[in-house]
């Protein structure tokens, strides 16, 4: 039963991993200059809450300037946060199923790097945007930051699982070799059982024999 439920678990754990694609497709669906005014809005509101923070008293015009000249790695910080957060949701369920170190790096690498240069070449046919190779460089960064952050987290908190399976493992070998002992114990005292068994057939035997050969002796 466990199994079954397993195997139609395993598929939906993979549902935040297209929604994190459906995500990233409908981000690059918009044109160049929805796109454009997305991520100078998110740059003003960045240089607004820093100027709040800071209590430094910048008017329009300045917020503005400090927008635009912060615009390009907001824009590029953007692209790696979503393809964190990509490789996050792809290689957490291969990590859960079993799948870890190179083999989790190669395929869920594949899969979100494969996913970020058909995301830019979809760019392509999108009015006022087109395909960057730095684009998916800078994605793919983000990528493999996600696998090894998944790599960190679920070695740490797995690791009392991990050890608790490690000690079950020792405890039933043990129980093993104890049972294999007690085994050959019987077998060895069945098998001495089986001597001293034969040795006291044998000797009753050579009793009965003696008083057989005395009974025909003839009498002086």
């Amino acid at each position: 039963m466990k199994k079954v439920i397993l195997f139609f678990l395993k598929p939906l754990s993979f549902l935040p991993a297209l929604f994190m694609m459906y995500i990233i497709y409908s981000f690059s669906a918009q044109s160049g200059d929805i796109s454009g005014n997305l991520s100078y809005t998110v740059s003003c509101k960045i240089v607004e809450i820093g100027d709040r923070a800071l209590d430094v008293g910048l008017d329009e015009e300045q917020i503005s300037y400090y927008a635009a000249r912060i615009e390009y790695p907001v824009r590029k910080l953007a692209h790696m946060t979503e393809y964190f957060c990509l490789a996050v949701a792809v290689s957490f369920p291969f990590y859960v199923y079993g799948l870890r170190g190179f083999p989790l790096m190669l395929v869920a690498g594949f899969i979100c790097v494969g996913f970020a240069a058909g995301d830019e070449y979809h760019q392509s046919f999108v009015a006022g945007r087109g395909p960057s190779k730095k684009d998916v460089m800078i994605d793919s960064i983000g990528v493999f930051a996600g696998i090894i952050t998944v790599r960190i987290i679920c070695w740490t908190f797995l690791t009392p699982f991990r050890i608790a399976k490690r000690m079950e493992r020792r405890a039933k070998r043990r129980e093993e070799m104890a049972s294999r002992r007690r085994r050959e114990e019987m077998a060895e005292r069945r098998r001495h059982e089986e001597i001293a068994g034969r040795r006291r057939h044998e000797a009753e035997y050579s009793s009965q024999r003696r008083r057989v050969q005395h009974s025909r002796e003839p009498w002086d």
